[in-house]
């Protein structure tokens, strides 16, 4: 099966399946009302600044899609959108237009609709470890990108019924890629990165990290289907036992935080509050893909009127923790519950941190 025909495997399957995770670990982080907010609502600013351009709001519309002619316009939608309402976007593996030169307008055609915005390419960690780091030239100059995503897919390739899992030398060619002009983002894609591939990272060069943990699109359960169709009931029951594999968003945010990279939070972020969760936890912006997909098959407004709440309950969440910026979210007290409270007490994080301190410390 070529690159191309996968990608409409994809967007199929995500359209038409439940495809999340079985959990929501973000409820697992609650933000301290403040129910003397001493601001006026109006006076709150939720701009920030990402890759050298100012945005309305921390927020990326995520990698979806890309690499076939059926799936341009989903891409010029969202394109429109991000740039209607002033955010970053990311694009789809860029691999098929590598593989076959007629396919760049698929990912070309987000610059023309969008020439203002932050654009992030995309390639996988493997064809970076097989291309060389000048590979990352003919991507930014594809897209007119302002920074490129490599991302980290091992899970899915070992349930993808063509996967592939050759793993070994891919930090030598990230470190390689992170020495070049172009901003690199490493990005995970539903399973998280850990404190100890954040510090190998950080070593790499690498300076930002998209967590993409568990809490959203499970890609070992889109595979699921994939083998199902094609008849592999090993590896359909393979994509089952991995659906929920690796680690929490938030608890991802945390540990990546902890080796001083800048942190896009993505895997599970669902609405505005989530967001301002991820920020509170050390997040720079947050991520959302799988909600804007359906959105992105209407039209450009659909995938607005999808957009505009999460910067509705951003605003909303920030004048109830007395925060006029989007920076004094990351000190406002929260209470960490649940598995992810579990889970950073098993490795070994003070959550003292988040607590009351805080506050007393502002």
């Amino acid at each position: 099966m070529t690159t191309s025909s996968r990608k409409l495997d994809h967007i199929r399957i995500c359209l038409e399946k439940p495809v999340e995770a079985n959990s929501r670990p973000f409820d697992d982080l609650v933000l301290i009302h403040k129910a003397l907010p001493e601001i006026n609502e109006a006076d709150i600013d939720t701009t920030c600044r990402f890759l050298g351009k100012r945005l309305s709001a921390p927020l990326i519309i995520g990698a979806m899609t890309g690499g076939h002619p059926l799936v341009k316009e989903i891409n010029v939608r969202l394109a429109e959108a991000a740039s209607e309402l002033g955010i970053a976007l990311g694009v789809g593996s860029q691999r098929a237009a590598l593989e076959d030169k007629s396919l760049e307008d698929t990912f070309s055609a987000v610059r023309d609709a969008a020439p203002d915005i932050p654009i992030i390419g995309n390639i996988g960690a493997v064809q970076l470890k097989r291309s060389g780091p000048e590979v990352i030239d003919r991507l930014v100059e594809m897209i007119d990108a302002n920074a490129v995503a490599v991302h980290l897919n091992f899970l899915q390739e070992s349930i993808q019924p063509e996967g592939d899992k050759e793993a070994s030398g891919i930090l030598e060619a990230i470190e390689s890629a992170a020495r070049g002009r172009v901003p690199i983002i490493v990005k995970e894609t539903g399973a998280g990165i850990s404190l100890e591939a954040a510090l190998k990272l950080a070593k790499a060069g690498v300076k930002i990290v998209d967590v993409s943990g568990v809490g959203g699109l499970s890609w070992a359960g889109v595979e699921a289907y994939r083998a199902a169709e094609v008849g592999d009931s090993e590896l359909e029951e393979m994509g089952r036992l991995f659906w929920s594999w690796g680690i929490p968003t938030p608890v991802s945010i945390i540990e990546c935080k902890a080796q001083g990279l800048d942190v896009i939070s993505s895997g599970g972020v669902r609405n505005g509050l989530d967001v301002a969760k991820s920020l509170s936890v050390g997040a720079s912006l947050a991520e959302t893909a799988l909600p804007m997909l359906k959105p992105a098959t209407i039209d450009t407004k659909s995938v607005v009127k999808a957009m505009n709440p999460y910067i509705r309950a951003l605003r909303i969440s920030m004048f109830l923790t007395g925060c006029e910026e989007v920076r004094q979210l990351a000190s406002v007290p929260l209470v960490v519950l649940g598995r992810t409270r579990d889970w950073l007490d098993a490795r070994g994080f003070d959550l003292r941190k988040y607590s009351v301190y805080r506050e007393l410390a502002r």
